[in-house]
């Protein structure tokens, strides 16, 4: 269901039955991981988290990674601003 490397993939996969005898297949809570080493990023005009994740990871597909670091539940308004100094999770952590 999620691709090799999605920060789903390692979550375990439970099962609940219904109350009717349906199974319904769910990944478990995903916990955040510390950001321990953590890096400081200042947004520039037009950021994009894809973007910065390509420029520290060499990854732009580990956008998710910054956002988890920062709590963000809206992923863009981490970069809304430009100014504003966001965490970046050093990088093989």
């Amino acid at each position: 269901m999620f691709f090799r490397g999605s920060r789903y993939e390692p979550v375990p996969t439970l099962t609940h039955v219904t109350a009717d005898g349906r199974t319904i297949r769910h990944k478990a809570l995903r916990i955040l991981p510390d950001p321990r080493g953590s890096l400081v990023h200042i947004v520039r005009q037009d950021d994009r988290l894809d973007r910065v994740a390509q420029d520290w990871f060499g990854n732009a597909e580990l956008w998710w990674r910054v956002a988890d670091a920062n709590t963000a539940l809206d992923p863009d308004a981490l970069i809304g601003e430009a100014g504003r100094t966001i965490i970046v999770p050093a990088p093989g952590e």
